[in-house]
């Protein structure tokens, strides 16, 4: 155990946030993302589980020491609903409050038609997966940069 981390923050998944590189992608992804596949055409070729583990917990842990990205608009993208891509689903809402509380604003997530979303994910650093049963809890999320001063950008 470590000091003032959220215990979700396994060995393998600091080692991976750790890893990533400013403007690298991680998907967090629902238990219905196809993820072991996925993972296998990132970057690392990594997939972290987090079974039985919901996206707002999993969200909330990285983001307690994952910077996004502060150089582009949107550093998380979710994925759209089919035939609605208008609708925020509630799991989506409550990842956006959580984004607003790490980053001290309001910053408001992209989109990403699912299809696309599948092609973009593959692109990414690595997959974390959870136990997270409803649908359209996937997201892309940027990786920023620590400045000098400990803040993010």
């Amino acid at each position: 155990m470590l000091k003032n981390l959220d215990p979700l923050l396994s060995p393998d998944l600091l080692y991976i946030l750790r890893a990533m590189g400013h403007g690298d992608d991680l998907v967090l992804a629902d238990c219905n993302f196809p993820a072991d596949s996925v993972a296998h055409q990132t970057v690392s070729q990594q997939l972290i589980r987090l079974d039985g583990i919901d996206i707002p917990s999993a969200a909330r842990a990285i983001l307690s020491v994952y910077p996004l990205d502060g150089f582009v608009e949107t550093p998380v993208h979710r994925m759209e609903m089919v035939g609605d891509p208008d609708t925020v689903p509630e799991v989506q809402q409550e990842v956006q409050a959580l984004i607003n509380e790490a980053a001290g604003r309001d910053w408001p997530m992209g989109s990403i038609e699912r299809m696309e979303f599948y092609e973009h994910a593959k692109r990414a650093y690595a997959v974390v997966s959870t136990g997270e049963r409803r649908g359209y809890g996937c997201f892309l999320l940027k990786k920023g940069i620590i400045l000098p001063d400990g803040s993010a950008g």
